[in-house]
């Protein structure tokens, strides 16, 4: 690879063999309602990954989103089932996020403990202390206005998409052209020389993990605008398909180095392989396995693209 290789090349160039080994093999794949479907389903840990995108650029990691996905979506649903218009549900399960956020924030930028620390003991306390208030009940009951947004499956999917559309970008742009995600990009690159340049690090630092929080909780409402009941026990693994979406997609996992733009090939092409395995009749035990082996071929092109660098 020559030096001005782009990071996100190899998945996106992985992910245009997957689509061409499918197209051949199960055409039917390429059909319109499973390709909505497919897009759908993976809104959610699209905007999870957005936020991990956040914290990995600023040098950290969050395996905690999984429970606080689930502490969302179970606030958004109780905030539903007080009758509270849809906006106020969203902006809810958003700010909850961020309160969890800003709390890994602050004990990582503030108390200096390392974030693996932190988010494993907060990823094991949320989610006991979630299943300890709710005794595992999901939340029924919710209004049918909450659904889909009262839009219906057809109409409220495509808001869905646009929600999430306009968000990502945002987020693509303010780390594009912003003083903010130049900052960002600064402090995982080199955290001392940020700091003798002026930089606030520790207030980027614990802005990435309270953005990530509020990315988490409208992740959580996206998912759970689908459905009419809430579970209690959503968004397991979830932090695992976020920080592979981010790696896969060319991020240095020691902060400072990669996009959007890579999360979200990252994390089409973490998305597609499952249901692409099911098309193309392999066992579906075999998703994980195959994940896997797309992480580690991340890793490894990502490795060999430094040293040639």
């Amino acid at each position: 690879m020559s030096q001005k290789t782009p990071r996100e090349l190899p998945a996106a160039l992985a992910l245009a063999a997957l689509l061409i080994i499918v197209a051949i093999a199960a055409p039917t794949f390429f059909r319109g309602s499973n390709l909505a479907d497919l897009l759908l389903n993976n809104l959610p840990a699209l905007v999870a990954a957005a936020g991990m995108t956040l914290v990995i650029l600023a040098g950290h990691i969050d395996i905690s989103i999984g429970s606080q996905f689930a502490i969302c979506s179970v606030a958004a649903g109780l905030l539903a089932k007080s009758g509270l218009p849809i906006i106020v549900v969203i902006l809810g399960a958003a700010l909850a996020g961020a309160v969890l956020g800003a709390i890994n924030g602050t004990l990582v930028a503030r108390a200096g403990i390392p974030s693996i620390v932190v988010t494993l003991a907060t990823m094991i306390m949320l989610r006991d202390a979630l299943r300890w208030v709710t005794e595992g009940e999901w939340v029924r009951g919710v209004p049918a206005s909450f659904q889909w947004m009262g839009l219906g499956q057809s109409r409220g999917g495509f808001a869905l998409t646009i929600i999430a559309t306009i968000v990502f970008a945002a987020l693509a742009w303010t780390l594009r052209h912003l003083t903010a995600g130049r900052q960002l990009y600064a402090t995982g690159s080199n955290l001392e020389g940020a700091r003798l340049v002026g930089i606030h690090t520790r207030s980027v630092t614990a802005g990435a993990f309270i953005l990530c929080g509020a990315l988490t909780g409208l992740a959580a409402v996206l998912n759970t605008l689908r459905f009419a009941e809430v579970q209690g026990n959503a968004g397991v693994g979830l932090e695992m398909k976020a920080i592979a979406a981010v790696v896969v997609g060319g991020a240095a996992i020691t902060g400072g180095r990669g996009s959007m733009l890579g999360t979200l090939i990252g994390a089409a092409l973490l998305g597609v392989a499952g249901t692409a395995l099911a098309f193309l009749g392999v066992n579906s035990a075999w998703e994980r396995a195959l994940q896997g082996a797309i992480i580690l071929a991340a890793v490894a092109s990502s490795g060999a693209l430094r040293d040639r660098r």
